[in-house]
């Protein structure tokens, strides 16, 4: 099976293409997702391939077409739902998490709500406070909901395929920084199944956890601490919720050391709670307190020269895993 170099938009528009063709009931939805190609050009050439009664252009109204998703997933489609980014996702919020993520328990089973919310989060250049936030946290706050972040092409795919095939509202978090971004991405059928962790470099001294974004940067941090002899261990979460606590467990019996990696806001976020259950689980195992490294705790600016002091760097998870040492 060969590798094709691809960006991560252009895996994400593979995935919608080959599961729209495979399954009729599927279908795309959002702002400037068919004439327009998309925001981010994800959706790129599927109008012309599909038809506008399967790729569906709507108005600037998130609460209405997310609540039509809904509609539809529990009649028996299979809607895809684009947020031209999760910040504007807010507005919808009631359909997500009142509606989506409930229905399958408030009608004991009786409707299940196969719908995936997709669309870009986190920062990228100068887009200032209301438009870079990161909110996996929001989401994976609320049970019936799957919460997945990919960091890469081949991930992109494989877990948007799973996504689209589940049977609960997925929300499929994309981050805008890195849809150019490319990799590698095998030819043929790619599924990779949802609730599971990745250990995308292998360690035996300290244990970095992060997800999306996040993931080149403690790569990058791993590559600098083998310099000096430390082999750290990066994971990748991928689906943040349901969480794959075993993976993470198992890691951190071997390094005894964690470094948790994000972008989102410290208070109540997924790093806290990956913190506290790696703690409760694993504290026997432990040689240092696990450290959770986040985005600065206030609205990102506008400006660049502050904007790029927000999120983490290589050299502060290096210096956190030194603190851990």
């Amino acid at each position: 099976m060969s590798d094709r170099n691809l960006s991560i938009r252009e895996a994400l528009n593979e995935a919608l293409a080959e599961e729209m063709e495979r399954d009729e009931n599927i279908f795309l939805m959002g702002e400037e997702v068919g004439h327009y190609d998309g925001a981010y050009k994800v959706s790129r050439g599927l109008l012309e391939k599909f038809g506008e009664r399967r790729v569906i252009d709507t108005p600037i109204s998130e609460n209405g077409f997310a609540g039509v998703g809904v509609g539809a997933a529990m009649v028996g489609l299979r809607p895809v739902i684009e947020f031209m980014t999760w910040n504007f996702a807010l507005i919808a919020i009631d359909q997500v998490v009142n509606s989506a993520a409930k229905m399958r328990y408030m009608s004991a089973g009786q409707f299940k709500v196969p719908v995936t919310f997709r669309g870009p989060s986190g920062a990228v250049m100068q887009l200032a406070a209301q438009h870079s936030q990161s909110f996996e946290s929001y989401y994976s706050h609320v049970p019936g909901l799957k919460v997945i972040a990919p960091c890469n092409s081949k991930d992109a795919k494989g877990l948007l395929k799973s996504a689209i095939r589940d049977d609960n509202p997925v929300v499929f978090m994309e981050s805008e920084a890195m849809y150019g971004i490319r990799s590698h991405v095998p030819e043929g059928e790619l599924v990779i199944p949802l609730g599971q962790c990745d250990i995308k470099r292998p360690g035996a001294d300290v244990t970095l956890i992060c997800w999306g974004k996040t993931v080149p940067l403690c790569l990058t941090a791993a590559e600098q601490l083998a310099e000096s002899g430390v082999q750290a261990e990066v994971i990748d979460v991928m689906t943040i919720r349901p969480l794959d606590e075993m993976t993470l467990i198992q890691s951190l019996k071997k390094t005894n050391r964690a470094v948790v990696v994000q972008e989102a806001w410290p208070q109540a976020s997924v790093g806290t709670w990956i913190a506290h259950r790696l703690q409760v689980e694993a504290f026997d195992f432990l040689d240092a307190p696990i450290r959770v490294l986040s985005g600065k705790d206030f609205p990102y600016p506008y400006a660049t020269s502050i904007e790029a002091e927000m999120a983490p760097k290589a050299e502060e998870v290096i210096e956190a895993v030194r603190r851990s040492m």
